[in-house]
């Protein structure tokens, strides 16, 4: 569950950051906000999955090695 989540996670970080103009024009225009916010709420979108992948999926992971 941990390594593909992490996966997931590589694959959006790469992705935005090779097209990320194109990813902030296209979302500025559907939600009709700023590229600023978008860019924002994107970066913020990136820490919390990082931090429910770690909580969520590592932690158990590491408390079950630790106990068994």
């Amino acid at each position: 569950c941990t390594l593909v989540n992490l996966g997931i996670y590589l694959l959006t970080v790469i992705a935005f950051g090779l097209f990320r103009g194109l990813i902030l024009r296209i979302n500025a225009r559907i939600f009709s906000i700023s590229e600023d916010d978008v860019a924002r709420t994107t970066f913020q979108y990136l820490g919390f999955y990082k931090l429910a992948n770690t909580v969520l999926c590592f932690v158990p992971y590491v408390a079950l090695r630790i106990m068994s």
